[in-house]
């Protein structure tokens, strides 16, 4: 990603409305959805500045892995203990066989080869163990935020599928996510298209339009999981050992 986004996930990751509720909506589906053991050994891959680790620490001990030194110094802060540096596919010298979850989030578009990475994480969960994915969604929602971002691609839920079953693995509970605002979302993509503006700044609205956007994507968490989501701008799902 480009320098200006990993220093602008430092600055907003803990008021920005798309953090602040997508965390409380990842909680929630893995409370529900993942069954995991007591204490799960859990690593998370690409963990930017690491605001998902406390979030991920209320489900086990967490592991984490940033190649990016400026956030991975952050990170290793949050998380209390060095956080690594083995970039995907290889996972040179992660421990293989290891981990109860596995959590990818909005990380594997920024991987050329998405199914060596996939597979690559396979090998490191333990018996029983998943991956928790969430991607961007829809090409036709590319944009400068897409650009600057460095991703390969969006995602089509069918192409997510693919991806994963290449890599030995299965989905479970697949589903969008990002949905009661989709609509404004896209608008927004097409428009900067259409006028050429560039959407790739990330810093959050004025106070009150954050806060209601935060209520709004927060209502999710009672729907992910529960209710299917006709479509949305993130794609989210457990992948397991076929």
């Amino acid at each position: 990603m480009d320098r200006r986004v990993y220093d602008r996930m430092a600055e907003h990751d803990s008021t920005h409305w798309w953090y602040r509720a997508r965390r409380d909506i990842l909680a929630d589906f893995l409370e529900r959805e993942a069954r995991l053991p007591a204490d799960a050994a859990i690593l998370e891959i690409g963990c930017g500045t690491g605001h998902n680790l406390p979030m991920l620490a209320q489900f086990g001990t967490v592991d984490a892995i940033e190649i990016d030194p400026a956030a991975r110094a952050i990170a290793s802060q949050r998380l209390g203990r060095p956080v690594g540096e083995a970039p995907l596919p290889a996972l040179t010298g992660v421990p293989r066989g290891t981990y109860d979850l596995i959590a990818v989030l909005d990380v594997v578009e920024h991987i050329e080869d998405d199914v060596a990475a996939l597979a690559a994480m396979r090998e490191c969960l333990a018996p029983g163990g998943k991956i928790l994915i969430a991607v961007p969604a829809h090409q036709w929602l590319w944009s400068a935020h897409d650009v600057v971002n460095h991703h390969h691609r969006r995602y089509s839920k069918g192409a997510l599928v693919t991806a994963i079953r290449a890599a030995g693995l299965k989905e479970r509970g697949l589903t969008y996510f990002n949905s009661l605002l989709f609509p404004l979302a896209a608008a927004a993509r097409v428009a900067g298209r259409l006028t050429g503006r560039d959407d790739s700044d990330d810093s959050p609205p004025a106070a009150p339009v954050n806060a209601l956007f935060e209520k709004i994507f927060g209502l999710e968490r009672h729907l992910v999981g529960r209710v299917p989501m006709p479509i949305g701008v993130s794609i989210l799902t457990l992948a397991e050992p076929a």
